[in-house]
């Protein structure tokens, strides 16, 4: 069902502190109303310090990242509403009446970017218990505000997607934060718009989009806002739509206005990095793998750099599958991300060379791997493959004395035998053994 969609995603910045006060900057569930100051919690009489230098470094690399045109001077706006979440009752902000976004006329992935701005976080308030936590008061967001250049769910989802895929590449967002969405719906000519508020997953937000398309095509909207209830998989009314004069907006006389020059945005956009959708490309096209692979390369920007690096050395039939399928299942089984372990390209690249050049097996490679988490060393310092027959013939041999009975096994005719005894070999060898010489070596002696 085709409409005019337009979207404004909110998305946390990464920080140590909040935007105006020294607090903690910390979405994680700890105990309530312990990283608060007179500042962030609105005591009467509080001064906001000037706003977090990392925050605005962060958002004007988001600007970049869509485009924008990135503002040099910016009033700092009040953002009247009486929320319990609000102490102060207003809210500060780059974004409202008479306000200079920090990003205007951008364009991502084919859509554009009418604005994106910086403002703080109201506190968390559940309106069933009536607690405030204000932990979250203060945290430093970025909204970014899209033309109505969506027609259908399905686009929506699958650029909101390429969006966070993109933040991720450079690392200024929380990505364990996620999105959350307020989705402006309406069917040209035929309805008013409708804003859906606070949808925290691109799931739910296709859902919303879908359902409110129906509605309206069924039954008319008026200019109001909405929430879209997860359970029930339909928007619920909340409120008509306020308009820009509901808000109040006025500058704020306790913070100067916000200055960005053009050499601190120059400076900036020299760590913007390739985007996925042009990294993603480029290593098609370079290294003549699989979108598929390339697919899994591209998810996390740290992996598909350490390839690259690897690539540079090593040659792509055997880099690939040690960093797509091995690098990672060592990453997965230790819960955690390349960017937080310390496993040096260099020695990765020793590793493989063992490998390639055949003096420690696979297998002895993989579990070198395994211990390169947390911290990678260099892996030639470690015994290399066994291949002397000799060596190899007295470990065998020992192995067959103490297993009689399976000897009398394979002898008799069972096959399966020879798997147990060379698994026997391996763990008497700590896995060095060469496979092919061991199993050769295994059977005539058996035979």
């Amino acid at each position: 069902m085709k409409g005019m969609i337009g979207l404004e995603i909110h998305t946390y910045l990464t920080t140590k502190e909040k935007l105006f006060c020294r607090c903690i900057a910390s979405r994680e569930k700890n105990k309530a109303n312990v990283n608060v100051c007179p500042t962030c919690t609105g005591q009467p009489g509080a001064k906001p310090m000037l706003p977090n230098a990392e925050a605005v470094r962060k958002a004007v690399k988001i600007a970049l990242m869509l485009n924008c045109e990135v503002s040099n001077r910016m009033p700092w706006r009040r953002k009247h509403y009486d929320w319990p979440d609000l102490p102060k009752g207003y809210q500060n902000t780059l974004s409202g009446a008479h306000a200079v976004p920090l990003g205007i006329n951008g364009k991502f992935e084919g859509i554009r970017i009418s604005s994106m701005h910086l403002e703080e976080d109201p506190a968390s308030w559940e309106p069933s218990s009536g607690k405030v936590d204000y932990n979250r008061s203060g945290l430093p967001l970025v909204e970014i505000v899209t033309e109505p250049d969506f027609t259908y769910a399905e686009e929506v989802m699958e650029w909101l997607g390429k969006l966070v895929h993109a933040l991720a590449y450079l690392k200024v967002a929380d990505s364990d934060a996620g999105i959350k969405v307020d989705v402006n719906v309406n069917i040209p000519k035929l309805t008013d718009r409708v804003e859906v508020k606070n949808i925290n997953s691109i799931e739910s937000v296709g859902k919303a989009i879908e359902f409110e398309l129906e509605r309206q095509t069924r039954d008319g909207s008026v200019r109001e806002t909405r929430r879209f209830d997860e359970v029930k998989g339909k928007t619920m009314r909340m409120r008509g739509k306020e308009q820009q004069e509901d808000y109040r907006f006025i500058s704020d006389p306790d913070l100067t206005d916000l200055r960005i020059d053009k050499k601190f945005v120059q400076e900036l956009s020299k760590e913007i990095p390739e985007l996925p959708s042009a990294k993603l490309a480029r290593i098609v096209r370079n290294y003549k793998i699989s979108e598929k692979d390339a697919l899994v390369l591209g998810k996390n920007i740290d992996i598909v750099d350490f390839f690259e690096q690897v690539a540079k050395k090593i040659s792509i039939n055997l880099a690939l599958p040690w960093v797509t399928v091995e690098l990672l299942r060592v990453l997965n089984w230790n819960k955690t991300t390349l960017d937080k372990v310390d496993i040096k390209p260099e020695h990765f690249i020793s590793l493989l060379e063992l490998v390639e050049q055949r003096k420690i097996t696979e297998l002895q490679g993989k579990q070198i791997l395994n211990k390169f988490v947390p911290k990678s060393f260099d892996p030639s310092k470690v015994e290399g493959k066994i291949s002397d027959e000799k060596q190899l013939r007295v470990i065998i041999e020992k192995i067959l004395k103490g297993n009689k009975e399976n000897v009398a096994k394979y002898k008799s005719g069972d096959k399966n035998v020879l798997n147990f005894l060379m698994g026997e070999v391996m763990k008497a060898t700590s896995r060095r053994a060469d496979f092919a010489v061991a199993k050769r070596l295994l059977e005539k002696l058996l035979d």
